[in-house]
């Protein structure tokens, strides 16, 4: 049972949790009607790893339990690239920054150019490894996406205030939780709320992260509970 991994691309996606303890809301916005992937439904900010992303400096990482089930099925090195691409994509697509401040050595690269310029590194520390999914075959574009939780406290910036996002995400709004699935969004958008509304109270990490793979056989219902880093 073999998968082409070379059409296969390796993702990031974050969930945003606001007042998660009294009336739990979460950041969404509109994919464009044009867009290939996904066309006019909402979704969480999110995007391919780029290249560059491995090389990019952390403030700091995802905890140990993290890194362990990011390592799981996957290349261990992934860890660092998953979570920059992470970052990256909810400063381009919102604006809002997840960083500590701190300063670059040398040049930053150019998508990361503004969000240094504000005096940020980014701070992986406060997201949490929930969910992956494998694009079922058939579809035009595949990715092997990483969900990731993070509460709303942790963002650096203003939550209100989107004026540094790209155009790919539009009607950026915070959702109310118990009223998101009145919009219209991919199936596995909503199989992943449903994780997060049975998180939305809880801190520690899941028990396992389950992981929705899609292979060109057969789809399989996994859980990750992570492996041993190695030493």
């Amino acid at each position: 049972m073999t998968i082409d991994k070379s059409k296969i691309r390796n993702a990031a996606t974050v969930i945003v949790i606001r007042d998660r303890h009294t009336a739990p809301r979460i950041l969404m916005g509109q994919r464009g009607a044009t867009a290939a992937f996904m066309p006019n439904k909402f979704v969480f900010p999110g995007g391919a790893v780029d290249l560059g992303d491995a090389q990019v400096p952390l403030a700091s990482m995802v905890d140990e339990t993290c890194q362990n089930r990011l390592a799981e099925d996957a290349d261990g090195s992934l860890a660092h690239a998953l979570v920059v691409a992470a970052i990256r994509e909810l400063w381009e697509e919102t604006g809002l920054i997840l960083g500590q401040k701190g300063a670059w050595e040398g040049t930053p690269p150019a998508d990361w150019l503004t969000f240094a310029q504000r005096g940020y590194l980014p701070h992986a520390a406060p997201l949490q490894f929930v969910f992956r999914a494998l694009t079922p075959p058939g579809r035009p574009r595949r990715f092997d996406a990483r969900f990731f939780l993070v509460d709303a406290e942790d963002i650096a910036t203003d939550l209100d205030n989107f004026d540094d996002a790209c155009d790919e995400l539009s009607h950026l709004q915070w959702v109310a939780l118990s009223d998101a699935r009145k919009f219209d969004m991919p199936f596995i958008t909503e199989v992943v709320l449903a994780e997060v509304e049975a998180r939305a109270r809880q801190l520690d990490p899941p028990a396992s992260v389950p992981f929705f793979k899609n292979n060109d056989e057969e789809s399989l219902f996994l859980r990750l509970r992570g492996r041993p880093m190695p030493s």
